[in-house]
């Protein structure tokens, strides 16, 4: 179930499928406004109970369903779940955007839309070919936080894992967002991070250059407080070999080579998965 989910998802994303008021950041969104407001930041207790309170009604409800049908409608929930999570419509039409802006040499809308992807270095940025750079490191990591981990958890623990996972980050960002210090949706996100991280940046090293990407990534993960940011974005650029600059006015050779080190990974996480199904590992 949890391949046929996973394979369903990433169809429906590429295709636009799910319109955008369904998406997991939009519906998280409609929660927080409608039951829980800005209250959740300011309470730990409170906090808590509002992260976990999605995956615990999708669990609910995936006990009510069973058996329905002869287990038809609790596939139904999974794949609208996993097509739930791995839809963003918003960050894919941002980075498309991005590159349209490259190749036009438009470097102040690159700048912007950088910030918009999450880059938060990218200000520092010294020239274009390293502004390209360190949007590709940015997009290792919004793939690994928006597809990646999603579906390790999903694998692991279904659609109850991957809506947990989900609400973590929605709050994490939240509170980053409105500059608000909230350790505990931090130190959550780290734990949450901790092995799906390692296990994603495993996935560069056979992805990519193995030998010199384990000599970045074996470090790393070998100190348990290493944020899972550092070890994605280090990994990546450590086991791809990165093309020379080239002569447009915003180089995003490096990005587009991170990102297609993420895709290789992400095609291999899915080859593994079918394994494990065909052997039973994983239901």
């Amino acid at each position: 179930m949890a391949l046929f989910s996973l394979l369903i998802a990433i169809f429906a994303e590429r295709l636009k499928a799910l319109p955008t008021d369904w998406q997991i950041n939009q519906l998280l969104s409609k929660y927080h406004q409608t039951f829980v407001g800005q209250s959740a930041l300011s309470s730990n207790t409170f906090l808590v109970i509002t992260v976990v309170l999605p995956s615990l009604l999708v669990g609910s409800l995936l006990w009510f369903v069973e058996g329905m049908l002869w287990g038809l409608v609790t596939l139904v929930v999974w794949v609208f779940v996993a097509t739930a999570c791995f839809s963003h419509t918003k960050i894919r039409q941002t980075f498309k955007h991005f590159i349209k802006s490259a190749l036009k040499g438009d470097v102040q809308a690159c700048y912007h839309l950088s910030n918009e992807l999450d880059c938060k270095t990218c200000n520092d940025a010294i020239s274009e070919d390293d502004l390209g750079h360190k949007v590709g490191e940015s997009i290792a990591w919004i793939n690994y936080r928006n597809y990646g981990a999603i579906a390790i958890y999903l694998i692991a623990f279904g659609p109850i894992g991957a809506v947990l996972y989900s609400t973590i980050r929605f709050y994490f960002d939240l509170s980053a967002k409105q500059d608000r210090s909230t350790p505990l949706a931090s130190t959550l996100l780290f734990i949450m991070d901790w092995v799906p991280s390692r296990i994603f940046s495993f996935g560069y090293l056979m992805s990519g250059h193995f030998s010199k990407g384990f000599s970045t990534w074996l470090p790393i993960v070998s100190r348990p407080t290493s944020n899972a940011k550092r070890i994605i974005s280090e990994t990546a650029v450590s086991s791809e070999v990165l093309p020379e600059k080239s002569d447009a006015p915003i180089c995003i050779q490096s990005t587009l080579a991170l990102l297609t080190l993420t895709k290789r990974t992400f095609i291999f996480l899915v080859t593994l998965l079918s394994l494990f199904t065909i052997f039973g590992w994983v239901a």
